[in-house]
């Protein structure tokens, strides 16, 4: 094996081939090593290496956000308590990030003007927010809490919690102020090295983090969301209930409004697209029926969902006379399709008036 500093450009190149096509590492992989590679040369062994200067990067593929329905962030959110609960109100309520809400300070909750107020968020900017007025029984409740264990800790000689900048030199006695206090404090206290005194820092992202994901388990939904899902969630509800793109661009704190765009390739046709498919259209109008050979052709495949061939019998049935007799398509008035109408007719209208309502 060869040192590296014996190896150049060709090796280089030959190494990060092997990533992309033998190992088939994310692009963002490869570009961590390509910039690896080049920290080595450059200012470790300090040989730079000629004839990279215009290798391109590995583009990284364009996603989507992950968006949980309305049912199912309501189910995600029974299975969680306590603090957990609570920030995970606040992300969905607020779409806020998850260090956001960790960092969170008393003094950064406004009840009376349903504010909250993120400081030194990403790229080092204030921003405001929603704080949902539906939460705040609860949290003002929480909130009291949190200043009883504030209490207690100022009684052992603790209570100061960590400034930003140098404000704790400037204000000597604003660590240990109730404004300035976590909102979400850790269960445990440490040690500041450098001061000798012990701190209750704000509680860990991983926490939360852990347990979101036992809840999304518990609850059933299956798309791969994570917390940061809640907040893709808040601005594609907010879009699609007809909100403008530029106060949700602002809520979220995003410096350019098509990274707020993207929001628009997820959200349903309650955004403003008013695409409905084809399918639902022939099946569900009424100006539409579907025809009886559509029936009697589901009703050979065994797999298709009961409800759904009710449903499309209900649209394929005719309508009866005076006496009772069906007015047309006599194979289908005198099929087990009517039976079937009957006895689900009412279970199909609940149905359909769920998915006009959006539920």
């Amino acid at each position: 094996m060869r040192h590296q500093s014996e190896m150049g450009a060709a090796e280089v190149k030959a190494f990060l081939t092997w990533l992309a096509i033998d190992r088939r590492v994310a692009a963002s992989t490869q570009n961590q090593a390509f910039s690896a590679v080049l920290f080595l040369y450059r200012t470790i062994l300090e040989q730079p290496l000629v004839g990279l200067e215009d290798t391109p990067r590995a583009k990284r593929p364009s996603r989507l956000p992950v968006v949980l329905s309305r049912r199912e962030v309501a189910a995600v959110l029974a299975q969680l308590d306590g603090v957990p609960l609570l920030m995970a109100t606040l992300l969905y309520g607020g779409g806020i990030r998850l260090d956001e809400c960790a960092q969170l300070r008393v003094r950064d909750l406004d009840f009376d003007r349903g504010v909250l107020t993120i400081r030194d968020g990403k790229g080092g900017k204030d921003r405001t927010t929603l704080l949902p007025g539906s939460a705040e029984a609860t949290f003002r409740a929480y909130l009291e809490s949190v200043r009883q264990l504030h209490g207690k800790d100022l009684g052992q000689g603790m209570g100061a919690v960590s400034l930003p900048d140098a404000l704790a030199k400037k204000y000597p006695s604003a660590p240990f102020e109730w404004g300035w206090q976590w909102v979400f404090p850790a269960r445990r206290c440490y040690v500041d090295r450098s001061t000798g005194r012990s701190h209750r820092h704000h509680i860990h992202p991983s926490a939360f983090q852990r347990a979101f994901k036992a809840a999304r388990l518990r609850s059933g939904v299956t798309k791969p969301a994570t917390s940061h899902s809640l907040r893709h969630s808040f601005a594609t509800h907010l879009l699609e209930e007809g909100y403008d793109i530029r106060t949700i661009q602002e809520l979220l704190g995003h410096s350019d409004v098509s990274t707020t765009m993207v929001y628009t390739h997820v959200a349903e046709r309650g955004s403003g697209r008013g695409v409905r498919s084809p399918l639902d259209r022939a099946l569900l109008s009424e100006e539409h029926r579907a025809p009886s050979s559509v029936v009697k052709a589901l009703s050979d495949v065994e797999h298709w969902a009961p409800g759904f061939r009710a449903e499309v019998a209900q649209q394929a049935a005719p309508e009866e006379s005076a006496d009772g007799k069906g007015t047309g398509h006599p194979s289908v008035a005198s099929s087990r399709y009517r039976d079937i109408l009957r006895r689900t007719v009412r279970s199909i209208s609940a149905l359909l008036a769920r998915r006009h309502d959006g539920i």
